[in-house]
């Protein structure tokens, strides 16, 4: 059917329109039941599609265009279509600082030298700061049919243009629904349409959940609605005056507005105690805008915000002056140049192309359709795209969807896994420019965290804890000891945050990006030096840190503790830094006395630790664990996201993190599932990373299945559970590695390529070095790629085919180099050999001029 409409606004004709397919199967409302369809479901890779509605929030499908988000349940007769914007989270800027934190440092670290570990692990407490604030839900969109009993229901998500789509009929008429938002256009546009004439009647109001007014004035609905000046995370419990505390109009709190503008092909419109309904018409668009008074990090929202109103009024009034077929055509223009650089091809893809989406992931179970996989790999791209563009506020826990004024943990910046993992996706899927709000994040955690550094640390530099917000808060939570220290303490956030800024780097080759993040570098290393200091056996390490979330028993007192020297990801995330720190002033030429101190510093880093047993020590001691299968792989840090462990360079720690991977298990919450992907194809064992897939495509929250683990909604929300989107990205970014890797010093053809996956194509994977990659196999073999180098330079290929190229392993670009690390000090005698792939490798290395293709057979 045509939803485009020819002419501007002020001239609206009504166009031809097909016919919808009749389907003779009559559904009620609240039990609409499965039917077939012809073309609309003709794509199992690109598009989500039910046939029936949804009834909770994880059933409703989500639109955004990194700020404006939108989740829609496509219910025929009472429409909810839910609204977000990235900036509307309650709070202020304020002081997170611990005066009394930099005086238990002395305590803690004599606890752990006397080997006292809970007692180190109940000092900390004092160390702690306030908690986070909370994303918060702008309101909803109550659209009011008279369609209680309808046929022929089908509902999509066309992920090739982000157009979401609501079909049925009724009988009096066939009706339609396409709702999109758009980045260029700032606007959602929601458009209705009936076959025949003068059949479009519908009601619309807005409401929210937060302090709001609703106004009508010029045509044009408006809500304004007010942030809490406070929310507590929903974990903790306190009472209810204190969980929300929202100021007057006028207070501390950030505003928003919200504007509809309604334009109709014939028909009226009538307004009525702040409702409008719409009657006899041929077809209506509303237009939605929405803005709020956020000012940036450091400034109050509700006493140095911005004009809301004004700049909500400013996007109508120029959306307006725009036909709808010119704002969809902008906003698909813009997406698809996006989303079409990269293009996955997993089998055959048309295997189950007449089930609903719901009916594919039941039924994943005994089929294992790659198709899904392949939709789901689509469907992270596509979540990313819709709520991370530059200039908007980084994804956070939830991407930019939310329902709750006290959302599971805040829907804050989770920065010990979750925000970095919402964005691994972005550079090996060529998206890079979507890592701007993150980085624009990173650089405001900079300033408030040299703040934290100096005050809770006396120390030079700057740092950030394990959570976030949208004020740039660094300090570690907890409410100043209540918090337990193995998830409210951790201190290198930077040191984390740093692997994104010099990764973008690698992949982009961008001097001036590198010369304009390198200070931001710089000082996450110097407060990690400060933190370093040397050990028995002569090595530097943090003289505290935690494994976060995880714990492990106090051999003294039985009891749960967290804190010890150097646990395995601190070992990581100081050796990466610093060694990332000196290359770039390398690179600029630039910084030689701190170059100078680098040089001498890191050949005394505290290598990894390899227990008796054979695996990676996540703390300074073989600990016995606490949860043995914890959900959180930080001591497997360098393995992945780092560059420091792979089968060429450190055979002997690739095997004890192919050990400690097997110790944590295959099952555990969504978003873990999503890095064990990327671990499994890091150790180059395809049919593990697919194994760990098959784990995550398992029903949550469906009426006929029971689920308590991880795995995916009905609209492929990834479930922790609840709702956590990190775990969509994470599992992208684990199948574009299971076809390309670039962090081992080569670019690696199809590294982890599983047995299932026999047959496939993929376009416009980006490596390390700027090369964008094509390729096709067949009987998993490698048939043919298409390298094209968009930086020039030396190429490094790696492949299990022999290929027809001139060996040469004289590989020299830097910007595929690994991370060095010192050799590991194990423990007993494990065996450090089963582990390594036995497969043969060809490498090969050719010069490439930059824009220049090179086909490979």
């Amino acid at each position: 059917m045509l939803y485009s409409l020819p002419k501007p606004f002020k001239s609206l004709k009504m166009v031809q329109k097909k016919t919808f397919i009749n389907i003779s199967l009559f559904l009620a409302l609240l039990s609409l039941s499965a039917c077939t369809s012809s073309n609309k479901n003709d794509d199992a890779t690109n598009k989500l599609f039910y046939y029936q509605p949804g009834k909770v929030w994880t059933d409703a499908l989500p639109i955004g265009n990194g700020s404006f988000g939108a989740m829609i349940h496509g219910i025929p007769n009472i429409e909810i279509i839910r609204l977000n914007h990235d900036e509307f989270w309650s709070g202020y800027p304020k002081d997170g600082t611990n005066p009394d934190a930099i005086n238990h440092i002395g305590t803690v670290k004599s606890l752990l030298s006397e080997g006292e570990y809970y007692k180190a692990h109940q000092e900390l407490k004092n160390m702690q700061g306030p908690y986070t604030q909370s994303y918060q839900p702008l309101g909803d969109l109550m659209l009011k049919f008279d369609h209680k009993i309808v046929t022929n229901y089908y509902r999509d998500l066309d992920l090739s243009d982000a157009t979401a789509h609501v079909e049925y009929s009724t009988s009096e008429s066939d009706y339609s629904r396409e709702l999109f938002s758009s980045f260029p256009d700032k606007i959602i546009a929601i458009h209705l349409e009936s076959s025949e004439k003068s059949q479009t009647n519908f009601s619309a109001k807005f409401t929210s959940k937060l302090l709001h007014k609703v106004s009508y004035e010029n045509g044009i609905l408006k809500m304004r609605v007010k942030a809490p000046r406070h929310v507590a995370p929903s974990y903790r419990n306190v009472p209810p005056g204190e969980a929300v505390v929202t100021d007057e109009w006028g207070g501390e709190g950030m505003e928003a507005t919200v504007l509809l503008k309604p334009v109709i092909d014939g028909g009226e419109i009538s307004v009525k105690n702040n409702v409008i309904t719409i009657k006899n018409s041929n077809e209506a668009t509303l237009l939605l805008t929405s803005a709020t008074s956020f000012n940036g990090r450091f400034k109050s929202p509700g006493f140095e915000g911005k004009n809301d109103e004004a700049i909500a009024m400013k996007q109508l009034e120029d959306a307006l002056d725009k036909s709808y077929a010119t704002l969809k055509k902008n906003h698909i223009k813009d997406y698809r140049q996006l989303y079409n650089r990269t293009r996955l091809k997993l089998g055959n893809t048309q295997t189950n192309k007449l089930k609903a989406t719901d009916e594919r992931l039941v039924s994943y179970a005994e089929n294992h359709d790659p198709s899904i996989v392949n939709l789901l790999f689509n469907y992270g791209r596509y979540l990313l795209i819709s709520s991370s563009r530059p200039g908007t506020q980084a994804a956070n826990l939830q991407g930019i969807w939310s329902q709750s004024i006290r959302p599971p943990w805040s829907s804050n910046y989770t920065q010990n896994i979750n925000v970095e993992m919402n964005y691994w996706p972005a550079e090996p899927c060529n998206m890079p420019e979507l890592t701007q709000p993150l980085m624009s994040l990173i650089k405001d955690n900079a300033v408030t965290g040299s703040k934290i550094a100096t005050v809770n640390y006396g120390l030079p530099g700057w740092c950030t804890h394990h959570n976030g917000d949208i004020w740039a808060h660094s300090a570690p939570v907890g409410a100043y000891g209540e918090g337990d220290p193995k998830w409210a303490f951790w201190s290198m956030g930077g040191a984390w945050y740093c692997n994104h800024v010099y990764d973008h780097y690698l992949f982009n080759g961008d001097i001036a990006f590198l010369e304009d993040f390198y200070p931001v570098m710089k000082g996450a290393a110097q407060f990690v030096i400060g933190m370093l200091e040397k050990n028995d056996q002569g090595y530097y390490e943090t003289i505290f840190g935690t494994s976060p979330e995880n714990a492990f028993v106090d051999p003294a007192t039985g009891k749960s503790a967290s804190v010890c020297p150097g646990p395995a990801g601190d070992l990581a995330m100081t050796n990466e830094l610093l060694n990332n720190c000196l290359k770039a002033a390398k690179t600029l030429n630039t910084d030689t006395d701190f170059r100078q101190q680098l040089e001498a510093l890191i050949p005394r880093l505290q290598p990894f630790r390899i227990s008796e047993s054979g695996r990676i020590m996540e703390w300074n001691e073989d600990f016995e664990e606490v949860e043995p299968e914890h959900r959180h792989l930080t001591h497997l840090y360098g393995l992945h996201p780092s560059n420091q462990i792979n089968a060429w360079d450190t055979p002997e720690l690739f095997v004890a993190a192919r050990n400690s991977m097997i110790g944590r298990g295959d099952k555990a919450t969504g978003w873990s599932m999503g890095w064990k992907t990327n671990m499994w194809a890091r150790l180059l064992d395809g049919n593990h990373a697919l194994k760990i897939i098959n784990n995550l495509i398992t029903p949550v929250g469906f009426d006929s299945i029971q689920n308590h683990g991880g795995g995916l909604y009905l609209n492929l929300f990834d479930a922790h559970p609840p709702f956590q989107i990190d775990g969509n990205f994470g599992v992208t970014a684990g199948i574009a590695e299971m076809l390309l890797q670039s962090h081992a010093g080569a670019v690696h053809l199809l590294p982890a390529l599983p047995n299932a996956w026999s047959e496939g194509s993929v376009k416009g994977l980006k490596a390390r070095g700027g090369f964008l990659i094509d390729m096709e196999w067949k009987d998993n073999q490698l048939t043919n790629a298409v390298i094209t180098s968009t930086l020039g330079g030396k190429c490094c290929i790696r492949s299990e085919n022999e290929l027809e190229l001139t060996v040469n392993n004289d590989c020299t670009n830097p910007l595929l180099s690994v991370t060095q690390v010192p050799k590991p000090v194990i423990s007993g005698n494990p065996d450090l050999t089963n582990g390594i792939p036995n497969k043969t490798y060809y490498e090969y290395t050719f010069e490439t001029k930059t824009g220049k293709s090179y086909v490979i057979k």
